[in-house]
């Protein structure tokens, strides 16, 4: 927390550190759900029991956007993504259009439909994932990839998903449709997320891939409003993105014509002018639920995907003398996806949580934290290539050194560049994180960007809370969305 005392200080440290260890004594004891204020606690045995490697992170997030190109070229001018996967007519996809951009091991799928419906004769040939049954495209040993100008789905597939995707997009603007998961075993957690309760989206399919001798397998499941999760086992030696996409390293880059259908190659050679920006991979995601709807939501991850509690703050640790919030950070087994989910506490004001499911007219992805291991490096590209980041107050640094200044933990980077860039710090005895937030990415106050760096350090923030609070409060005043 960012207060104005050193006795505060110490005392609100001492009360953090507290939570933590209640925190960590529920998660070694299994009592994975016990928030004291709602008197609420999961029975144990509800939640079930995945080996080890289950989950090995996220595989992808996909956007529903307005305009798939135009996304994708906005993450690679301030993001520094690179062009990595397409789907659209070119590759036979009459319905909907699909760009791919990658950083590190952060993969970011950007998808617009090309119609208001799909009313289109498909051309008869229509093949299907492995076991369908209806089609013997398989059969004679031809390889998806290599089926670029064939329908993998039918007419009415298609009008149902571009129906789906115009209506998430009509109601919520752009933003996040699915956070897919890399799983070990697709139909086992599957099998599981639906006896958790969570709704079956698309069941375990089974796409080869002749030509590298390999396979991918995925399912999809929903557990909250209209976000989804796919599941995603790839085989060995599988080092495509998915099935119907075509890999950009697979298009011949002297045909520059058939190249700037897929992505312009003068755009990505502006790009690489432009100072690097390196990312890792996806930290977390991070939702925004309703009223009270914080516990289920967390109950359902638990029920469904065997999640546990990894973290959590209250309204009596993230408030300012205007709004707050409740956070809890649900993990998988090995901690590999971690997803915090938040919910409005009650203020004096409307919070940035009320004022997210507002405009994004229900419960969403806030915003994703990309990890990086050079914040200073990241930031200062972001920067000069034209990101907006929030406006971090001068009293943050007045007050944060004379905390560091206390502390056993070394600070290596240069605060004072720190302190230019507006990055925060935050930091127990063992290790510290920094980290810095964009203003909302597009004309709805609603989904952001994350940047993460971590020193042995596994929490979120908790210590900046308020002054983001404070510096998100503002920007909601200049909306007239405060009071």
């Amino acid at each position: 927390m960012t207060i104005d005392s050193n006795s505060s200080i110490q005392k609100n440290e001492k009360k953090i550190r507290g939570v933590d260890k209640i925190i960590e004594k529920q998660v070694a004891t299994g009592e994975t759900f016990k928030v004291t204020d709602n008197k609420l606690k999961l029975d144990p045995s509800l939640i079930p029991q995945l080996r080890s490697g289950t989950y090995s992170g996220y595989h992808h997030v996909t956007w529903y956007v307005s305009n798939a190109k135009q996304a994708a070229y906005y993450f690679m001018s301030i993001f520094g993504f690179k062009p990595y996967a397409y789907r659209g007519l070119e590759t036979g996809s009459r319905a909907v259009v699909c760009y791919v951009v990658k950083n590190g091991d952060a993969i970011f799928e950007f998808a617009s439909p090309l119609k208001s419906d799909f009313t289109e004769t498909d051309n008869g040939t229509t093949i299907s994932p492995e076991g369908n049954g209806n089609s013997n495209a398989n059969a004679k040993g031809n390889s998806l990839s290599s089926m670029s100008k064939v329908s993998m789905h039918t007419q009415k597939e298609m009008n149902n998903l571009v129906m789906e995707m115009n209506n998430f997009i009509h109601k919520h603007g752009d933003g996040v449709k699915d956070v897919a998961f890399a799983v070990q075993n697709a139909e086992e957690v599957y099998r599981i997320s639906i006896k958790g309760g969570a709704k079956s989206i698309m069941r375990p399919t089974l796409y080869k891939d002749y030509d590298l001798r390999s396979y991918v397998k995925m399912a999809k499941v929903s557990v909250f409003g209209d976000t989804v999760h796919t599941l995603v086992e790839k085989g060995d030696n599988y080092s495509r993105f998915l099935p119907e996409y075509e890999m950009v390293n697979n298009i011949n880059l002297n045909d520059k014509e058939s190249f700037k259908i897929r992505f312009p190659i003068v755009a990505i050679e502006n790009f690489l002018k432009l100072p690097p920006v390196h990312f890792l991979k996806i930290d977390h995601c991070v939702q925004n639920q309703g009223w009270n709807e914080m516990i289920p939501s967390c109950e359902s991850y638990a029920k469904t995907f065997g999640f546990h509690q990894f973290w959590s703050v209250d309204e009596k640790e993230v408030s300012t003398e205007f709004s707050a919030l409740r956070s809890i950070v649900m993990s998988s087994p090995d901690d590999q996806i971690k997803m915090p989910i938040n919910e409005p506490a009650k203020g004096r004001c409307k919070s940035q949580i009320e004022e997210f499911l507002d405009y994004y007219e229900g419960p969403g992805v806030q915003h994703i934290a990309i990890l990086t291991d050079n914040i200073i490096e990241t930031v200062s590209a972001m920067r000069q290539r034209g990101a907006e980041f929030i406006d971090v107050p001068e009293k943050y640094y007045t007050n944060l050194l004379p905390r560091i200044m206390a502390s056993p933990v070394e600070i290596k980077e240069d605060l004072g560049i720190v302190k230019k860039l507006g990055i925060l710090v935050d930091f127990d005895d063992k290790g510290y994180l920094l980290q810095l937030f964009t203003k909302p990415l597009g004309v709805r106050p609603t989904i952001f960007i994350e940047v993460i760096q971590r020193r042995n350090h596994n929490g979120f923030g908790a210590g900046n809370f308020k002054a983001l609070f404070e510096t998100l409060e503002g920007l909601q005043n200049e909306r007239g969305n405060l009071h």
